[in-house]
């Protein structure tokens, strides 16, 4: 692990492998696919990493248990406390309950139904908070202070990333035994977890590969600060169907790792990503949340130069409420 300073370290590589190993009997390999659909449509050679089939429907399990798995013997009888909008706290929730903790889970009253159920359905205590009025991390900061818990940032927490990044050592492996050398990565982006996780492990793996994150329009605060060079914030915090990545700003340790890694970030509109729920449904056969079709969106409407490269791309999740689905299939 490498010091920004003395407040913020940043993950390497050899963490990131080392979270594959503690997250090999518990986590899902996830399948990266082709679709011949797809590719004509793009004049690419694009690669799917279907994370909707990870372990609670999203990749967020892999950062938790991870950083789960790490906390010392003595201080797991306080639990963990946890933010999130839904998927960050399923996963938090499972990676708890397979090591014997308990976990309380602060969500936006906003939230999807569905992934609020499925929370307390793992076992967790919900916590509720108006997204537009409250700071969700002060609540969890001192619940955590009140009863002794550990405090699981969803996404600015080194070994969250280390465990993210095990996406990213996948997809790499998966595209070399497919015979395929990846060029260009896209990455649904809210807090930059993930995209900093695959951007660290691609830069071990597929130096050369173009890195960009994809973001709904509104809150597409990565894009912005790559550009800026420094973090800027959203100028609100709810509004969009894609709520799995809807964060106030990037995460410090997130940035670090990938100001200098990424390019350009796309953008879709909300309409955009709940065509690329239907495109997943329909042609795929998957089913995917908005926020976690940012990145499909971002390739099949051109905002990400692909035509003759080979591509990957996340869906990053797949808890999406009936009625969001029955939206988009209309749309």
């Amino acid at each position: 692990m490498t010091s920004i300073n003395s407040e913020i370290s940043l993950p390497d590589i050899h963490e990131v492998e080392a979270a594959r190993q503690r997250l090999r009997p518990y986590g899902i390999v996830t399948p990266l696919l082709r679709s011949p659909v797809l590719d004509e449509l793009t004049g690419a050679t694009v690669l799917v990493k279907a994370e909707n089939l990870q372990r609670t429907g999203s990749f967020k399990f892999r950062g938790a248990f991870n950083r789960l798995s790490l906390i010392p013997e003595a201080d797991r009888p306080g639990g963990v406390v946890a933010c999130s909008s839904g998927n960050h706290a399923q996963g938090v929730a499972a990676a708890a309950r397979l090591l014997g903790m308990r976990a309380t889970i602060v969500m936006p009253s906003d939230a999807p139904e569905l992934k609020r159920a499925r929370t307390v359905a793992l076992g967790a205590r919900v916590v509720l908070y108006d997204r537009q009025t409250e700071n969700r991390e002060q609540i969890a900061q001192g619940l955590a202070k009140e009863t002794g818990a550990t405090f699981i940032h969803p996404y600015n927490d080194p070994q969250v990333i280390a465990g993210q990044g095990t996406v990213g050592l996948e997809i790499a492996d998966q595209a070399k035994n497919q015979g395929l050398k990846l060029e260009t990565m896209v990455v649904c982006t809210g807090g930059g977890g993930l995209a900093s996780g695959v951007a660290l492990a691609l830069s071990d793996r597929a130096s050369d590969c173009r890195f960009h994150t994809a973001e709904p329009a509104g809150f597409d605060d990565y894009a912005r600060s790559l550009r800026a060079g420094h973090i800027l914030k959203n100028d609100k915090m709810g509004g969009s169907v894609c709520d799995a990545v809807l964060t106030p700003m990037p995460g410090e340790v997130g940035f670090e790792i990938l100001k200098n890694r990424a390019c350009e970030g796309a953008v879709v509109s909300d309409e955009e990503a709940l065509k690329a729920v239907a495109f997943a449904f329909h042609e795929l056969k998957l089913v995917i949340e908005p926020g976690g079709a940012v990145a499909l969106a971002a390739v099949l409407f051109d905002r990400v130069p692909v035509s003759g490269r080979v591509v990957a791309l996340t869906l990053s999740g797949g808890n999406i409420d009936p009625a969001m689905m029955a939206l988009a299939i209309g749309s």
